[in-house]
């Protein structure tokens, strides 16, 4: 198993993460530092990160949280901000959000310590499909519906994929609120509220309902439950396995 993999299994970070670990210089293999990629980790060898050793893989955990808003996708936060780990005190795995919602926005969130599907379900590449319900200032014409989905550019020069989007009937409790379910394929910070910027509007509420076919079902605000075995097969199957 290559090394950022193994990392990655250990719960000691996402696998990119775990790239990144190797890259500053702080894994070593049976004492001796990794100075590069593909290093392969084989039974009874010795992994250490900043000079601590690392145990062995803990037990898979794959958990759906619904994230509440004012809620930052970290383990820890310098602020002092509520974190989605305070949100799940009996968890003991440390486990790590695959992909990530920004403090303002609510909704759907997986939380692995399986580095191979975390890294599988946000790598550009799969395109698994993410299902948005938002609600902007005012109406967006049909032609800014039309730009976003054809894609649009964004302000970092990104130009995003092709999205479908949903126009839902007005709710009097919102006036002069326009109501939308986009549904995207990629990830990109902020990707919503931006695109919806780029077409001149303003989202004033954003929750994600769904990951490929899974939603949220009968989940609150601040609750959270273990994936069933046919939810993790799923999921599994929506990315290319590595083989090694």
């Amino acid at each position: 198993m290559r090394l950022q993999k193994y990392l990655a299994e250990c719960g000691v970070a996402s696998r990119r993460g775990a790239e990144e670990l190797i890259r500053q210089g702080r894994v070593t293999l049976n004492g001796v530092l990794v100075a590069q990629m593909g290093v392969q980790v084989e039974d009874g060898d010795e992994v250490a990160v900043d000079d601590k050793p690392i145990g062995r893989p803990e037990q898979k955990q794959y958990i759906m949280l619904y994230k509440p808003q004012g809620v930052v996708c970290t383990l820890s936060d310098p602020e002092g901000r509520r974190t989605v780990r305070d949100l799940m005190p009996e968890v003991r795995e440390r486990v790590y959000p695959a992909g990530r919602l920004d403090y303002d926005t609510e909704g759907l969130l997986l939380l692995t310590n399986d580095g191979e599907m975390s890294f599988g379900l946000t790598h550009p590449s799969r395109e698994v499909e993410k299902v948005y319900f938002l609600r902007t200032r005012g109406h967006l014409t049909p032609q800014a519906l039309g730009r976003l989905e054809n894609g649009v550019t964004l302000d970092d020069g990104h130009r995003t994929a092709p999205a479908r989007v949903e126009l839902l009937a007005d709710d009097p409790a919102f006036q002069g609120q326009q109501r939308l379910r986009l549904h995207v394929h990629e990830g990109h910070n902020r990707l919503v509220r931006r695109m919806v910027q780029a077409v001149g509007g303003d989202v004033v509420f954003l929750r994600r309902e769904k990951i490929g076919n899974l939603g949220l079902g009968n989940l609150k605000p601040g609750q959270w439950r273990h994936l069933s075995a046919g939810e993790v097969r799923y999921l599994k199957g929506l990315y290319e396995h590595d083989p090694s």
